[in-house]
Protein backbone atom coordinates (compact mmCIF):
# COMPACT_ATOMS: atom_id res chain seq x y z
CA UNK A 1 0.00 0.00 0.00
CA UNK A 2 1.48 3.43 -1.13
CA UNK A 3 1.59 6.02 1.28
CA UNK A 4 2.93 9.74 1.17
CA UNK A 5 3.05 11.46 4.24
CA UNK A 6 4.27 15.11 4.41
CA UNK A 7 5.38 17.45 7.44
CA UNK A 8 7.01 20.24 8.78
CA UNK A 9 4.60 22.75 7.87
CA UNK A 10 3.89 25.74 9.93
CA UNK A 11 3.94 29.63 10.51
CA UNK A 12 6.79 31.81 9.64
CA UNK A 13 7.97 35.27 8.75
CA UNK A 14 8.90 36.32 5.59
CA UNK A 15 12.43 35.79 5.20
CA UNK A 16 12.66 32.73 7.15
CA UNK A 17 12.75 28.64 6.20
CA UNK A 18 11.38 25.83 6.19
CA UNK A 19 11.79 22.42 5.64
CA UNK A 20 9.32 19.54 4.95
CA UNK A 21 9.19 16.17 4.44
CA UNK A 22 7.63 13.43 2.63
CA UNK A 23 7.72 9.99 4.02
CA UNK A 24 7.35 7.38 1.79
CA UNK A 25 5.62 3.51 2.34
CA UNK A 26 5.08 0.90 0.03
CA UNK A 27 7.36 1.65 -2.58
CA UNK A 28 11.17 2.83 -2.92
CA UNK A 29 10.60 6.32 -3.90
CA UNK A 30 14.49 6.75 -5.42
CA UNK A 31 12.52 4.05 -8.63
CA UNK A 32 9.86 6.71 -9.21
CA UNK A 33 9.66 10.64 -10.58
CA UNK A 34 8.65 12.78 -7.20
CA UNK A 35 7.47 16.00 -6.77
CA UNK A 36 5.65 18.83 -4.60
CA UNK A 37 3.07 20.73 -5.80
CA UNK A 38 1.33 23.48 -3.78
CA UNK A 39 -2.41 24.83 -3.36
CA UNK A 40 -3.32 28.63 -2.20
CA UNK A 41 -6.71 28.94 -1.50
CA UNK A 42 -8.94 29.42 -4.23
CA UNK A 43 -5.89 28.54 -6.40
CA UNK A 44 -5.18 25.33 -8.91
CA UNK A 45 -2.76 22.92 -7.48
CA UNK A 46 0.39 24.03 -9.00
CA UNK A 47 4.04 22.53 -9.79
CA UNK A 48 6.88 23.42 -7.26
CA UNK A 49 9.76 21.30 -7.98
CA UNK A 50 10.18 17.86 -9.16
CA UNK A 51 13.12 15.16 -8.75
CA UNK A 52 13.94 12.40 -11.52
CA UNK A 53 14.96 9.16 -10.29
CA UNK A 54 16.99 8.58 -13.81
CA UNK A 55 20.36 10.03 -13.95
CA UNK A 56 20.09 11.78 -17.44
CA UNK A 57 16.87 13.50 -16.07
CA UNK A 58 16.98 17.33 -15.21
CA UNK A 59 15.62 18.59 -11.74
CA UNK A 60 12.92 20.93 -12.35
CA UNK A 61 11.46 24.11 -9.99
CA UNK A 62 8.93 26.55 -10.96
CA UNK A 63 10.45 30.27 -11.75
CA UNK A 64 8.94 31.49 -8.71
CA UNK A 65 11.12 29.38 -6.37
CA UNK A 66 14.11 28.57 -8.01
CA UNK A 67 17.34 29.89 -6.53
CA UNK A 68 15.33 29.56 -2.82
CA UNK A 69 13.96 26.26 -2.92
CA UNK A 70 15.91 22.50 -3.11
CA UNK A 71 14.37 19.12 -3.71
CA UNK A 72 16.03 16.23 -2.50
CA UNK A 73 16.04 12.95 -0.99
CA UNK A 74 16.94 10.05 1.41
CA UNK A 75 16.74 6.53 0.37
CA UNK A 76 18.12 5.30 3.26
CA UNK A 77 14.91 6.58 4.61
CA UNK A 78 12.58 6.84 2.05
CA UNK A 79 12.13 10.67 2.41
CA UNK A 80 11.75 13.14 -0.42
CA UNK A 81 12.58 17.03 0.94
CA UNK A 82 11.42 20.53 0.29
CA UNK A 83 14.02 23.18 1.62
CA UNK A 84 12.66 26.18 1.47
CA UNK A 85 14.98 29.63 2.34
CA UNK A 86 13.44 33.26 1.96
CA UNK A 87 10.61 32.24 2.58
CA UNK A 88 7.49 35.10 0.75
CA UNK A 89 3.85 35.75 1.89
CA UNK A 90 3.49 34.39 -2.08
CA UNK A 91 4.73 31.26 -0.92
CA UNK A 92 1.47 30.73 1.32
CA UNK A 93 -0.61 27.44 0.56
CA UNK A 94 -0.63 23.27 1.65
CA UNK A 95 2.36 21.58 0.03
CA UNK A 96 1.57 18.03 -1.21
CA UNK A 97 3.80 15.61 -2.19
CA UNK A 98 3.76 13.65 -5.46
CA UNK A 99 4.67 10.11 -6.96
CA UNK A 100 5.23 10.58 -10.77
CA UNK A 101 3.89 7.85 -13.55
CA UNK A 102 6.13 8.52 -15.97
CA UNK A 103 10.05 9.02 -16.10
CA UNK A 104 11.00 12.57 -16.45
CA UNK A 105 9.60 15.19 -14.39
CA UNK A 106 6.50 16.96 -15.27
CA UNK A 107 4.86 19.81 -14.24
CA UNK A 108 1.12 18.65 -14.35
CA UNK A 109 -1.27 16.95 -11.86
CA UNK A 110 -1.99 13.88 -14.12
CA UNK A 111 1.20 12.92 -14.14
CA UNK A 112 1.07 11.91 -10.52
CA UNK A 113 -1.00 9.20 -9.07
CA UNK A 114 -0.10 8.86 -5.32
CA UNK A 115 -0.45 12.02 -3.14
CA UNK A 116 0.18 12.98 0.35
CA UNK A 117 -2.62 14.56 3.00
CA UNK A 118 -0.32 18.04 2.27
CA UNK A 119 1.10 20.30 4.83
CA UNK A 120 0.31 23.87 5.29
CA UNK A 121 2.56 26.74 4.98
CA UNK A 122 1.68 29.90 6.41
CA UNK A 123 4.27 33.33 5.70
CA UNK A 124 2.82 36.05 6.88
CA UNK A 125 4.37 39.24 9.21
Amino acid sequence: QVQLVENGGGSVQPGDYLRLSCEASGYSLQNYVMGWFRQAPGADREFVAGLPYMSDKSIRYTDSVKGRFTISRDSAVNTLYLQMNNLKIEDTAVYYCARGKGEGVTPYVQDYDYWGQGTQVTVSS
